[in-house]
């Protein structure tokens, strides 16, 4: 069923590759790790809004494990999935020949979070604190040990403890003195208890984020070597479908929310919230009309947040508050570029992890950004 606010997504850019006319659509998947959630609007939007029909495909998504992604787009099972960056690494070395073609976080999006009476303006002062972490794997173990680097500091030099993902409670009942969260969703959570009184003596949390000490490379599309080579242009048009939904979502969020809800169950939708969203998604259809700068649209969320808590308790707007804090991940001058010095600062925390032999191989081979808009390489 078609989402019945499909009309208010603007579309702010063109694209020189010409759209193809939907019933000349082929079926394609995209693979996701995780659960359907309001963080995965660019490819709600890219179905909901034609952006993936435009280009030729009627695409379905499919929540797995981040390793089945990786093995199914590896040995040709799958085209597109989505991974973060370590993971394709780490997969190469193993001998997967996976290409990574869109960094569609641009931003890490792992960080420390704390309770604000503690004082880590200088990060080295963690040293002997209890800090959770979901375990000793994934994007937030490779975070943790980016950070600790960044301080002269190892995890010998803290009290580490496996919480799995359950920051938001064990570090409320005082159990941590620090967590391991990612950033655009859990201290939210952790707010929102402590403004309810529901977090010990906490009153309000405080981020320290990897992205503001490194730049790492973080989760994007993957394809694998083999359909790269075979059909570069069936790549390029769903990099293009992407690039314009991820656009259309940083955009216009009230409108990438309403859209997300064909997709994500119990995402909350008060009538009073879903009318103030279809408002103030018209509204912002008609701002995006005269054509405002980055930055300019970057200030039109915060009003709009502003304007969201006047009328809505914390509650109803956690999920909406979320899906503002991924956009500030996601936004960039070119969406999907991928630096090589963020390859390369990835692997060197690889190394030190000992997750990688003493080579991590050609990084340059790893990635790609021969499909995004505005490259000039």
């Amino acid at each position: 069923m078609l989402n019945p606010f499909r009309w208010l997504i603007l579309v702010t850019l063109t694209f020189a590759l010409p759209t193809v006319a939907q019933n000349e659509t082929v079926d394609e998947r995209i693979l996701l790790t995780f659960i359907p959630n309001v963080q995965f609007a660019p490819f709600y939007v890219g179905i909901e809004e034609g952006y993936f029909a435009d280009v030729g495909f009627t695409v379905t998504l499919e929540h797995l494990q981040e390793p089945e992604v990786l093995d199914l787009v590896a040995v040709g099972q799958a085209n597109y999935g989505v991974v973060s960056g370590e993971q394709v690494i780490l997969a190469r070395a193993r001998g997967r020949d996976v290409v990574y073609v869109f960094e569609w976080f641009q931003q890490y999006p792992v960080g420390l979070v704390f309770g604000g009476e503690t004082d880590l303006s200088e990060l080295k002062d963690l040293q002997g604190m209890t800090v959770g972490i979901p375990g000793r794997f994934g994007a937030s173990y490779s975070g943790l040990t980016t950070l600790l680097g960044s301080a002269g500091l190892a995890e010998s030099d803290i009290d580490l403890r496996e919480i799995g993902f359950n920051a938001p409670e064990v570090f409320c009942l005082g159990v941590v003195d620090a967590a391991i969260v990612y950033v655009n969703n859990e201290p939210l959570q952790i707010q929102n208890l402590a403004s309810a009184g529901d977090c010990g003596d906490v009153d309000n949390v405080d981020v320290i984020s990897v992205a503001s000490r490194v730049d790492l490379v973080s989760n994007g599309l993957i394809v694998s070597r083999a359909r790269l080579d075979e059909d570069p242009d069936a790549v390029e048009r769903i990099v293009n479908g992407l690039t314009k939904a991820l656009q259309a979502v940083i955009d216009n969020p009230a409108a990438a929310y309403l859209a997300s809800l064909e997709y994500v169950d119990g995402l909350p939708a008060d009538p009073s919230l879903m009318r103030e969203l279809q408002r103030s998604a018209s509204q912002q259809e008609e701002f995006l009309a005269s054509k405002p700068d980055r930055e300019a649209i970057a200030r039109s969320r915060l009003q709009l947040a502003a304007d969201l808590a006047e009328g809505f308790d914390q509650a109803s707007l956690t999920q909406f508050h979320v899906l503002l804090n991924t956009i500030d991940l996601w936004d960039a001058e070119r969406l999907g570029y991928s630096e090589l010095e963020s390859w390369q600062a990835m692997s060197d925390t690889l190394l030190t992890m000992g997750f990688l032999g003493e080579d991590a191989g050609d990084l340059g081979a790893a990635f790609t950004n021969r499909f995004i808009t505005g490259n000039e390489a």
